[in-house]
């Protein structure tokens, strides 16, 4: 199976059919069949929402979606966190709502970095359920247009005055594709390292929309930008601007921060202090080859890894 998952992968990232062994060329006219049944199903869908015979929800509050165009590795939930943090630094108390893939190890982590704080996490495939859910027990404040918005806007200090449990804006985490809920604020995450691929749809390609989506956003935001050299990072944006101008184009990229220990998280341990060390490095992210980058570019793979012990990452953002 593994196998299988790699060939696809490689035959969505790699254009050159040339190279592809007997197992790719005989995956590609299943794929590309797939491929183009999962088109007919976006369209219809899409055409169904814009002639309003699916309805779309609204929540009480402003909401800002995080989401991108290709599977996995794309920074996401990252962002997500990080914009909810803001928010919670200008005293609005978000919530974030994400679907809970896999068994939901992302909402699991954003738990265990938000804990204490006002932000909350709320996990369900039906996002306006259970924003309902946690605005039944926590009330809510719509923020907009009101001048207390446009003062802690201004002057973040003021948020651990004016700070409420009540919620003040949602953060949707891989909310792209779900048009059954308005938004305010469109962010589409795209992975520096492999953006496109192919620029075919899944399963044959990488994407889970084509690219004339980005049309949608209001921001994109280029992951891992310190890892792609600067050529690179110039054609992503030519790509992106000649289907959308005026599109706004920020850089993010993942620096790890300090080593804690799973059996208390409270713990923080320098990065440098087990040097010279025997390395295990254990991923189980959408893109595992950002990861080994980041530990070979800034010389972490000396650490010692141990069973017990990860790193946490922060993202940082730069333009």
């Amino acid at each position: 199976m593994e196998k299988l998952k790699q060939a696809v992968k490689e035959i969505a990232y790699y254009r050159h059919q040339a190279k592809f062994s007997k197992l790719h060329l005989s995956l590609i006219p299943f794929l590309s069949l797939s491929s183009s049944l999962y088109g007919a199903l976006l369209y219809t869908r899409q055409s169904l929402y814009r002639s309003g015979f699916f309805s779309k929800n609204r929540l009480p509050v402003p909401v800002i979606s995080v989401g991108n165009l290709t599977w996995g590795g794309n920074g996401k939930t990252p962002m997500a966190e990080f914009i909810a943090k803001r928010l919670a630094d200008y005293g609005i108390s978000p919530l974030i709502l994400t679907r809970g893939y896999a068994g939901g190890d992302e909402a699991k982590m954003l738990k265990r970095h938000l804990l204490g704080g006002p932000v909350k996490v709320g996990v369900g495939a039906n996002r306006v359920a259970t924003a309902n859910l946690f605005f039944g027990k926590y009330g809510y404040v719509d923020y907009r247009g009101s001048k207390f918005f446009e003062r802690t806007y201004l002057d973040p200090k003021m948020g651990s005055h004016v700070g409420s449990q009540k919620i003040g804006a949602a953060v949707l985490d891989d909310g792209m594709q779900h048009w059954s809920l308005c938004r305010d604020l469109e962010i589409v995450m795209i992975n520096g390292l492999m953006p496109w691929g192919n620029c075919k749809l899944l399963p044959l390609g990488p994407l889970r929309e084509p690219l004339i989506a980005i049309k949608r956003a209001n921001i994109a935001v280029v992951h891992h930008a310190d890892l792609v050299l600067e050529q690179k990072l110039k054609d992503i944006k030519l790509v992106v601007q000649e289907i959308k101008e005026s599109l706004p184009i920020f850089y993010t990229r993942m620096t790890p921060s300090y080593f804690f220990e799973l059996r208390n998280i409270s713990t923080k341990m320098h990065l440098g202090a087990v040097l010279d060390a025997v390395v295990l490095c254990v991923s189980a992210i959408g893109s595992p080859d950002a990861f080994v980058r980041a530990m070979e570019k800034d010389h972490y793979l000396s650490i010692d890894l141990t069973s017990v012990t990860i790193t946490r990452f922060n993202l940082r953002i730069f333009i």
